[in-house]
């Protein structure tokens, strides 16, 4: 068995960071604000449509401004962020049972890594694929290099993620998925796309065959 992990929203637990974080961005452009509710019923992949749902005007910048200063903010607040509780306990049940486990991230790969260092858990991974900008794109293509690369069955790999993007990623894979409703998008939103939606990470001991 693999497990392909995303990172953000389903191990790392930065939802409130990164609704503190836009609304610096909605505050400076004098736009409405959210909170937590309103931003897990919004964000999506790809990033730029979001951004467009929340207000921004690509007419008046370009995406790249407040993406830059986004990830600016993300990254001053990332050292204060938390994994979610049991995030280590699950990732080490998983590891003792032979499980290979894998990140599959939408975060920029040098990064990742030193967050996954910080929080020592890189050890249980034995690959990590993290995007090469800071704009989080899409993850199909990696996970289709990891594939060829590290030989994966996909009768015998699931993807654990947070969003609907992770589902569409599972699908275009033709892999079987899990998906956690503690990170960016609300378990309504989730629910209207799979029924395999957990609210904790505890509960993939009792979904995953090990």
């Amino acid at each position: 068995m693999t497990i392909f992990w995303d990172w953000n929203g389903t191990l790392l637990n930065d939802v409130d960071m990164c609704v503190n974080s836009m609304n610096q961005l909605l505050r400076k452009r004098h736009l409405p604000m959210m909170d937590r509710k309103r931003y897990r019923d919004v964000f999506s992949f790809p990033v730029k449509d979001y951004y467009e749902q929340v207000g921004f005007n690509f007419k008046k910048e370009t995406f790249e401004i407040p993406a830059r200063e986004f990830m600016d903010l993300y990254h001053r607040f990332l050292p204060e962020t938390q994994l979610f509780p049991c995030a280590t306990e699950i990732l080490e049940y998983f590891g003792q049972h032979g499980v290979r486990q894998v990140i599959l991230s939408a975060m920029e790969h040098q990064s990742l890594m030193k967050t996954l260092e910080d929080r020592h858990i890189l050890k249980y991974f034995e690959s990590v694929s993290g995007i090469d900008n800071i704009y989080a794109g899409g993850k199909t293509e990696m996970a289709r290099t990891l594939f060829g690369n590290m030989k994966i069955n996909k009768t015998e790999a699931v993807l654990i993620g947070d969003t609907l993007h992770d589902w569409k990623v599972a699908r275009t894979l033709g892999i079987s998925h899990w998906l956690v409703a503690a990170g960016h998008q609300s378990k309504e939103r989730l629910l209207e796309v799979t029924p395999r939606v957990v609210d904790s990470l505890m509960e993939l001991k009792d979904k995953i065959s090990t």
